[in-house]
């Protein structure tokens, strides 16, 4: 009975994933939207995300004595690896947003889901777990069909194609997001979905508010456009889709999430062609094609490490 389950557990887990890779697909189309600086959009994400979460969680937690035994049970640790996930996720948006208005968004993706990488490595260096073997065939296959994406994606009416910079920005992002990603695994062994997404994004908020005070990014005078794209960007590709991966994240490892989420890169390319006016050739659905088959590997092979 607990094998069947914990497989039913671990099957919602994925279908959770499925919703984050959705949610957060949409998140270049929006930013895209916005026009806003990176720093400002970046805030209003989680901002607006906040604004649901903290009151449901306090909800929750007042007519709830298991919640209240269970957050009091949680070390100091436990809330600073927390705070820490939603800091590092702040800088990732941060960077990402930015990268998505200095180069194409199925570039910005492609580069900012460069996380897998840095997510093996800290796994394996860090807390001295290393991947499974099917992890890394599948991180090879998904990692190459990201770069001939990257590398034939767009054409030269998109502006700032091959931007240096917005590359460069869009990997950093990638760095950060792993730090998310690991402190997440180990945080959520302690707390719950609720709790640690509400504590997470504390830190992000605070962390961006104090960005954008600090580069002078604004915080207001927006046309009604780019309030809905925010709103969009906040309800849609954060609360949603980081709920939904907080959640992937207490049952499925970093390293199959982290490849997981490398979908977004051939989706995120299909909707700007109608959306942003990028263009999707014969290549680019190639490389789409490699990144699913990666994606399956690691999720679906039992390869010992």
């Amino acid at each position: 009975m607990t094998s069947r389950t914990s497989r039913e557990r671990r099957w919602v887990a994925y279908g959770a994933l499925l919703v984050a890779i959705l949610g957060i697909t949409w998140s270049a189309i929006f930013i895209r939207w916005a026009g806003v600086p990176g720093p400002s959009s970046a805030f209003y994400r989680v901002f607006i995300a906040a604004l649901v979460l903290v009151p449901w969680w306090i909800g929750v937690v007042a007519v709830s004595a298991d919640r209240r035994r269970t957050i009091a049970r949680a070390d100091r640790r436990t809330v600073l690896l927390a705070l820490a996930g939603g800091a590092f996720f702040a800088i990732d948006i941060a960077l990402y947003n930015t990268a998505v208005l200095r180069t194409t968004a199925t570039t910005a993706t492609l580069l900012g889901n460069s996380s897998p990488i840095f997510v093996g490595l800290g796994t394996w260096l860090l807390f001295h777990r290393a991947p499974r073997r099917a992890f890394w065939i599948g991180l090879a296959l998904a990692i190459a069909g990201a770069a001939v994406v990257m590398i034939r994606g767009g054409g030269s009416e998109n502006a700032s194609q091959g931007d240096p910079v917005g590359d460069l920005l869009a990997v950093s992002a990638g760095l950060f997001f792993a730090g998310y990603l690991l402190t997440t695994e180990r945080a959520r062994e302690a707390l719950d979905t609720l709790t640690f997404s509400t504590v997470a994004i504390a830190g992000s908020v605070a962390t961006l508010l104090l960005t954008c005070v600090l580069v002078g990014a604004p915080l207001g005078g927006f046309s009604p456009r780019t309030w809905g794209a925010l709103l969009g960007l906040g309800l849609i590709s954060q609360l949603t889709a980081y709920f939904a991966l907080a959640y992937a994240l207490g049952h499925l490892p970093a390293t199959v999430t982290s490849v997981g989420l490398l979908a977004q890169a051939p989706l995120t390319a299909v909707l700007a062609v109608p959306l942003l006016g990028e263009s999707l050739g014969a290549a680019q659905a190639a490389g789409a094609a490699l990144v699913l088959a990666g994606i399956f590997i690691v999720t679906t092979w039992k390869t010992a490490a």
